[in-house]
């Protein structure tokens, strides 16, 4: 089963998926609007992805304050996903994303990527982490 990830923000939404055995996230693309609360494009995009990658789940990085509250961020991210899943008719999942864009630019910064060029791929970076953390977090669950 293909999941795809995200990466919500004000004017980019970074794309990971996963391979079909739910192993591994993979960086996809960003996708880039003007305004932040303009997403008729950005939601006629990941429709797109979803049926080349033939995706039957969606997780969408969930921006939890330090003390586990959710805040006006997340409120946001919430209701982007579910105008996802209407648009989509897929079903989607939430997963704690706390510190994975800095966590993305340290991958970055380690991966010997100058820091003018790391924001071209920091989002799908970051997609892809929030999206690693959740297989992980399942596999260990189907495990125990």
């Amino acid at each position: 089963m293909r999941i795809l990830g995200l990466d919500y923000g004000d004017k980019t939404i970074g794309v990971a998926v996963s391979d079909s055995a739910g192993r591994m996230a993979l960086p996809v693309e960003t996708i880039y609007r003007k305004e932040a609360g303009k997403l008729r494009r950005s939601l006629a995009r990941l429709e797109e992805l979803c049926r080349q990658y033939e995706v039957e789940q969606i997780v969408v990085g969930l921006p939890l304050n330090m003390d586990d509250s959710e805040g006006e961020r997340a409120v946001l991210c919430r209701s982007f996903g579910e105008k996802l899943a209407r648009r989509c008719a897929l079903p989607v999942v939430y997963e704690d994303e706390r510190l994975s864009s800095w966590e993305a630019e340290e991958v970055l910064s380690a991966g010997g990527v100058a820091p003018k060029d790391r924001k071209k791929t920091e989002d799908q970076i970051a997609a892809a982490l929030i999206l690693r953390s959740y297989l992980e977090r399942r596999q260990n669950h189907e495990q125990a």
